[in-house]
């Protein structure tokens, strides 16, 4: 391997993705223990790779010239070899300090609190500090010197005015778990997770749900791929650029969530988009037919509309894992706030509206919306939650046609939305320096 990423579990990870969009080809993407990783960088018998978890830290000693910001930060990411010598570099400083700039973060007099204690966290650490941060904890799960337990934070630091997560809690495909409850912390006023799959962590979405700042992970994976990019191949590349690829690896990863009521049309023109924009389609009831080996009314049948849900609920949540996947959900999906509230952590949610006249059903498979009566009371119970829950509300009285290219339109100017304008000038002086 000439050029590519060194890790322990790489399952999920899209820099190879990036550093292609980046201009980078050739690069490859290889699993290696402590040992491997430590022979590989003695050898030298590569152009340029990029370190991830958990070998930042590990490999710092093994590189001939570690930059001014690996020394500080005592971990380097960015390898690169010329005339016979291994030069480390820590992009995850340039590209953090490029995120804090880009959403306005102010560290000065805050209490931070980091959440684990690896190379990442080292270069959180040490911004931080440069940024006059007024306390700095760092929690693990592991207490050591330097750190402190979760016990102890719940203790004393729940008044924390920024809240980073540099630890893989909460990364695919355990996307329900979250290293704290951000509920607790009523003095927050901003939430920075580096996971970057799923799109929104759990820890993110929680945020986002009390009005608190949230950046996602996936933005300074794209600026980090960016300096590492410009490392490797020497080339300078535009910060416009980030933005330009933050939508675009959005647009490949997303999700796209139909909701609505049961005759809307979720199914037709899931199916449509699937052939529009190249990205599987998927139907929770038939997957829910799957597992259960029953058709619908069965699972009523047998076990309620109790158990249905139930099973329902446990699709949504393996669904939620995917990515580039096209879902429609069933009519009641909305019932349960969790459903929602994990399909929209990968996925962003359309409300595909049709007039009440329109949506009388003679299919066996819809127990629930066989009478105008019924039907009428459920419209009524359930029209609250499809535009609770959705992004993008769109029509479906008229040409399915015109459906689908709403949803298409919608589709990207969501995504475009994730990528903020508002943000000063990343400061070129912070960036990593080439020996």
């Amino acid at each position: 391997m000439k050029r590519g990423l060194i890790g322990k579990d790489l399952r999920g990870n899209f820099t190879q993705r990036v550093s292609n969009a980046f201009g980078l080809s050739n690069y490859e993407m290889v699993e290696m223990n402590e040992e491997q990783v430590i022979d590989f960088v003695k050898e030298k018998n590569f152009e340029g790779i990029n370190i991830t978890f958990p070998y930042k830290k590990l490999i710092y000693d093994y590189v001939d010239v570690p930059s001014k910001n690996a020394q500080k930060i005592k971990a380097v990411d960015t390898i690169i070899v010329k005339d016979g010598k291994t030069y480390g570099y820590n992009t995850d400083y340039d590209s953090f300090y490029y995120l804090i700039k880009r959403h306005n973060i102010n560290f000065k007099n805050k209490k931070v609190l980091i959440l684990g204690n690896g190379g990442s966290s080292s270069a959180v650490q040490v911004i931080a500090k440069e940024m006059q941060a007024s306390e700095i904890n760092v929690v693990d799960i592991v207490e050591s010197e330097g750190s402190i337990s979760y016990i102890e934070c719940f203790a004393k630091h729940l008044n924390s005015d920024i809240v980073i997560n540099t630890s893989p809690v909460g990364m695919s495909p355990d996307i329900l778990n979250a290293p704290i409850a951000m509920s607790l912390f009523s003095n927050c006023e901003a939430v920075i997770d580096l996971v970057y799959n799923p799109i929104l962590t759990t820890l993110g979405f929680n945020a986002q749900e009390l009005g608190i700042t949230r950046v996602i992970g996936i933005e300074m994976e794209v600026a980090q791929t960016k300096y590492a990019v410009e490392l490797i191949t020497g080339q300078k590349i535009s910060d416009d650029r980030i933005d330009e690829v933050i939508h675009e690896i959005l647009i490949e990863k997303c999700n796209i969530v139909l909701i609505g009521m049961p005759s809307a049309g979720k199914t037709s023109i899931g199916q449509l988009l699937s052939k529009r924009l190249n990205k599987p389609f998927i139907d929770l009831d038939d997957v829910v037919v799957e597992k259960a080996k029953m058709p619908i009314p069965e699972i009523f049948d047998q076990s309620g509309e109790a158990g249905f849900r139930k099973l329902e609920s446990l699709v949504a949540v393996e669904l939620s894992t995917l990515n580039n996947v096209i879902i429609a959900t069933g009519g009641g999906t909305v019932k349960n706030k969790a459903n929602m509230d994990s399909l929209r952590l990968n996925g962003i949610v359309f409300f595909i509206d049709r007039d009440l006249d329109k949506l009388i059903s003679s299919d066996p498979n819809r127990p629930l919306s066989s009478s105008k009566e019924a039907l009428r009371t459920m419209h009524k119970e359930r029209y609250p939650l499809y535009q609770k829950y959705s992004n993008v509300v769109v029509f479906n009285n008229e040409e399915m046609d015109k459906t689908v290219e709403d949803i298409v339109k919608g589709f990207h100017e969501t995504a475009k939305q994730a990528v903020k304008k508002d943000w000063r000038k990343y400061c070129d002086h912070h960036s990593e320096k080439r020996s």
